[in-house]
This record gives structure tokens, C-alpha cells and sequence, in this order.
């Protein structure tokens, strides 16, 4: 029995053994058909690298054979050197094209300016001048006149307080009462309106006045849709045409094309435009780094968009004081320049207050003060908020952005 236990163990044994040398040389095999497979696939795949190579070496040849005055496809003995060149220029790796750079736009000078926008008020559909002259050149005005004439500055947007005081004026003229004379009563309107308008009032942006800090620190505000990054653009070209050294901030960073619109602005006239890496960005930090690049680069005027607020929008309204006091960190705000749409008449005041209130303006841009726009809001606006218009828009151009001159106002709603 023991030896029959034997037998069996050594049967087994020898079994076991042979399943092993079975197995391991199966694993052998399968090892090495697949390093075989591995190989072959390495031996394709660089096969077609090489014939890839040499299609390249063999196109790149080509192309440095292929020079002008040759023939054959080959460069001419003369022109030996310059195959050369080409070849090795060919040779050398071509990085990415670099974009070219906008030509740079010489502004339109002030003057300029001053003269084409009181061409283009005189050309307005609504000149509010007009009707008056054409109302006070009556003889002997009845009560149906003077209302008329009260109407007709109301409508203009003169606003109710200053339109009561101009037809008190203009009642208690002897030039206008009576048997009017047309060229006494032009010159008289023309007066009144004047002194309705601000004729001694300083307009000059604080930027211009000699005692203006380095660099003049310049925030504009106002509600989406009055064009405001618009007349921010426009503005860098009126300082430019003055000689200026100009840098904008894009601290609109709430409005995605807000930022690529003020660069393409500061391209045409070779402003620099500090901006945000990305969309939705803090706007003060933006602010924060355009003011200390201006301070650093000692540029004379720093102009920041901001984005368009909503004035019934608490929130919103703090961020502009929040921009404010960052910017003053590094320089101080010299103004603050609201943009209001011309065309909303009195509807823009209940903004233009809460924007005075929420951060503090010194001054007033009107845009698109064209022929759809009614031009008595200049007086309004003043009279509401204590601050004068210190410029006005007309018309879509580059350079329809000009300082608001009285004279120039008065005379074209009066031609």
C-alpha cells in the first residue's frame, strides 16, 4: 500500500511538473508573438515615418530649387548666392505670422470740430430757436403766443422752472412786445437763450486747466445703451488731437465686448488699453492696475469706462464708489463724467440724479444731440444738476465728439 501511495504521489508530481512546463512555455510563445507583433507594427509605423521625411525633404527641395530667373525648376549660375539664401531661409522654421499693426488715425482738430457739429445743429429737424423766432416776430403777441411760445420750450425739454423764467424775460423786453422788428428780435432770443444756456460757465474738462493733476484721472458713468464706451473712444481722440499722452481702462468687464470695443478704439489712434484677462473680471481691480500703469508711464490723461448701471440698482450703484476709492489708491479722480442720451429728454434726469449722488459728477456728456433730439435738455440738465455740459455728440463719426461751445449751440438751433 505505501508503495502504491508512492507511485501515486510521483505520478502526480510528475503530471504537475509537466502542466508547468506546459503553461510556461505557452506564456513563452504568446510573450514573445506579441513582441514579434509589437516590432512588425514599429517597423510599419517607421516606415511611414521615413517615406512621411522623405516627402517633406523632397517638397522643401523643390520649393528651394524653385527660384525666379532659373530654368528647369534650377537657380541660373548668377543667382547662386540667392539660391543659397533662399534655401536656408526655407530651411529655418517659420513661426506664426505676426498680425499687422492698425494704421494709426491723426484726429480732427477741435476747431474743426466746433465748426461741422454747429453746421450739422443748424440742419437739426428740431430746432426749438426756430419755432420761437417764428412765433415773438408777431406783432402785437396775445396770451395764445405767449403760451404757445411756453409750449414750445417745454417740448424742446427746456424744463418747466427754466421755461417760466425765459417767457418772463422775454415778455418784460420792450424789443419783443409791440411791433417787432425780425432782426431785433433774433438778437434778443439769441441773448436770452444764452443766458438761459451758461454763457460764462466753465466747461473745460479739469483734464485741460493748467493746475491739472498728472495723469488727470477721468471715470466715465451712465446707463447701458447712451454710449458711453462709445464717447469714451471719442474722448481719447479729442485728447490726442490736443497732443496728449492718453491710457483708457476697460473696467466694464460685465458687457463681453465692452473691453475688445475700447481696444479697437485705442488702436486707431495708438492709445493703450489696460483690460482684463478675462470676462466678469472685478472691475475695481482693473481700475486699480490702469491707474498705477498710468502713474508708472506718466501718462497725461487715464480715461476708465465702467459699465452701464442701472440707477434703481443699489448694488450696482456701489460699485462705482467701490471703483472710485480703489482708483484714488493710486491717483485722484479729477471727473466724473456722466453720458446721457440727448434723445431721452427729461426721461434721463431721475438717472442723472441718483449718479450724482452715488458717486459725484462734474460734468455732462450729451450724445447724440442730433436732429432727433430736441436741445433743451442742455438747459435742463444743467439746471438739475448744478454741473455744466462739457461736451456733446453728434452723429455716429469718429470725431463727432466736440467741447459744447454756447455760441455755437445758440447760433445753430437759431439759423
Amino acid at each position: 500500500m505505501n508503495i502504491l501511495a508512492i507511485v501515486g504521489v510521483v505520478v502526480v508530481a510528475v503530471v504537475l511538473i509537466g502542466l508547468c512546463v506546459w503553461f510556461s512555455g505557452s506564456r513563452k510563445r504568446a510573450l514573445a508573438k506579441a513582441r514579434q507583433e509589437a516590432e512588425a507594427r514599429t517597423e510599419q509605423a517607421k516606415a511611414k515615418a521615413d517615406e512621411l521625411i522623405a516627402r517633406e525633404r523632397e517638397a522643401e527641395t523643390r520649393a528651394q530649387t524653385k527660384m525666379p530667373g532659373g530654368t528647369g525648376g534650377r537657380p541660373v549660375a548668377g543667382d547662386a548666392g540667392q539660391a543659397d539664401d533662399a534655401a536656408a531661409s526655407a530651411a529655418e522654421p517659420s513661426g506664426p505670422a505676426t498680425p499687422a499693426k492698425p494704421q494709426t488715425e491723426t484726429p480732427e482738430s477741435v476747431g474743426s470740430r466746433l465748426t461741422r457739429l454747429k453746421s450739422k445743429l443748424a440742419q437739426s429737424s428740431n430746432p426749438f430757436g426756430k419755432a420761437l423766432f417764428s412765433i415773438l416776430t408777431k406783432d402785437n403777441l396775445s396770451e395764445a403766443d405767449w403760451e404757445q411760445v411756453e409750449d414750445t420750450l417745454l417740448l424742446a425739454d427746456v424744463g418747466a422752472e427754466a421755461s417760466g423764467q425765459m417767457v418772463d424775460e422775454l415778455r418784460a423786453d420792450a424789443r419783443i412786445t409791440g411791433k417787432a422788428d425780425p432782426s431785433e428780435v433774433r438778437a434778443t432770443l439769441r441773448e436770452k437763450l444764452l443766458d438761459i444756456v451758461g454763457r460764462d460757465t466753465d466747461r473745460r474738462l479739469n483734464a485741460n486747466k493748467p493746475d491739472a493733476n498728472k495723469p488727470s484721472v477721468i471715470i466715465m458713468v451712465g446707463v447701458n445703451g447712451t454710449g458711453k464706451t462709445t464717447t469714451a473712444g471719442k474722448l481719447a481722440r479729442l485728447f490726442v488731437a490736443d497732443g496728449k499722452r492718453v491710457m483708457m481702462g476697460a473696467a466694464d468687464t460685465f458687457r463681453a465686448a465692452a473691453a475688445d470695443q475700447l481696444e479697437t478704439w485705442g488702436a486707431r489712434v495708438d492709445v493703450p488699453v489696460v483690460r482684463s484677462d478675462k470676462d466678469g473680471a472685478d472691475p475695481a481691480s482693473v481700475a486699480f492696475e490702469a491707474s498705477a500703469r498710468a502713474k508708472e508711464e506718466g501718462a497725461d490723461v487715464l480715461i476708465i469706462d465702467t459699465a452701464g448701471r442701472l440707477q434703481n440698482k443699489a448694488n450696482l450703484m456701489d460699485e462705482l464708489g467701490k471703483i472710485r476709492r480703489v482708483t484714488e489708491k493710486n491717483l485722484p479722480v479729477d471727473e466724473v463724467l456722466l453720458v446721457l442720451d440727448a434723445t431721452t429728454g427729461q426721461n434721463g434726469m431721475a438717472q442723472a440724479k441718483v449718479f450724482a449722488e452715488a458717486i459725484g459728477i462734474t460734468g455732462v456728456v450729451l450724445s447724440k444731440l442730433d436732429g432727433s433730439a430736441k436741445g433743451g435738455i442742455v438747459v435742463s440738465v444743467q439746471k438739475e444738476l448744478g454741473v455744466p455740459v462739457k461736451l456733446v455728440g453728434l452723429g455716429e463719426g469718429p470725431d463727432d465728439l466736440a467741447p459744447f461751445d454756447p455760441e455755437g449751440f445758440v447760433d445753430g438751433i437759431l439759423a
